[in-house]
């Protein structure tokens, strides 16, 4: 995914990546998404379903619900990923989301992900065209409207088949910064590996190039978004 939107720079707008695999510690998770399952001297508390399938901020899991680990953790282990991976991630995110919101007025965040080409499977209807990109807003609670559109809208001018909220309506990020009454928006885009991946071996196809020079065109879009709706562009990051 870094490589497919390194270009967001070019066009004025912070680049941040994830510097660790999603598998190790998940970046799209509350901090306290423990689970107990895994980690040991985690109590259970309440009912988080991500947590109980596996997918706390470090998962059990991986797709198909493979195991992971042979046995728990440490708490010690977990709390070492969150402090050197998780929290200068987020403090890094929030730091770029305020400076834009004190330049411009107001900040846009499209957090970008790869989805598994089977998360689609049995998610459509029938007679639905499958989605190659899913944009998630929490229906509706994370951005404005209009700036939902027009991220949809640029997908869909680039080719790309566009489905909202379903089945990725958006996780912890979203949720924790899109606070559009504070002119702060979040939203999520999951792109289907398959169109550039080779899922079994994890390396690129010979599609990847092609994706990446449409995605260019995409994100000087997004990039742009704030034309119209502030004198100066926001800044978007990733």
């Amino acid at each position: 995914m870094d490589q497919l939107f390194d270009c967001a720079p070019e066009f004025g707008a912070p680049l941040l990546c994830g510097g660790a695999p999603r598998a190790y510690i998940d970046l799209n998770r509350a901090a306290d998404e423990l689970d107990p399952a895994l980690i040991e001297g985690v109590n259970r508390k309440g009912h988080n379903p991500r947590v109980s399938s596996g997918l706390g901020v470090v998962p059990r899991v991986v797709a198909g619900g493979r195991s992971i680990y042979r046995g728990k953790i440490s708490r010690l282990e977990a709390e070492q990923r969150i402090k050197g991976i998780w929290r200068p991630y987020h403090d890094k995110l929030a730091v770029l989301l305020s400076d834009a919101r004190a330049r411009f007025g107001e900040a846009i965040l499209i957090d970008c992900h790869s989805m598994p080409h089977e998360a689609l499977d049995g998610a459509m209807r029938d007679h639905v065209k499958r989605p190659e990109i899913v944009i998630g807003d929490r229906f509706g609670a994370s951005a404005a409207p209009d700036i939902v559109m027009q991220v949809e809208s640029a997908f869909r001018a680039a080719g790309f088949v566009v489905a909202r909220n379903t089945p990725f309506a958006g996780a912890y990020t979203t949720q924790a910064y899109g606070r559009p009454s504070r002119s702060q928006h979040a939203i999520q885009v999951e792109i289907d590996r398959a169109l550039y991946m080779n899922e079994r071996t994890i390396e690129p196809t010979a599609e990847f190039e092609t994706i990446r020079r449409t995605l260019r065109g995409v994100v000087a879009e997004l990039a742009a978004i704030g034309s119209g709706r502030i004198q100066e562009k926001p800044l978007a990051a990733e």
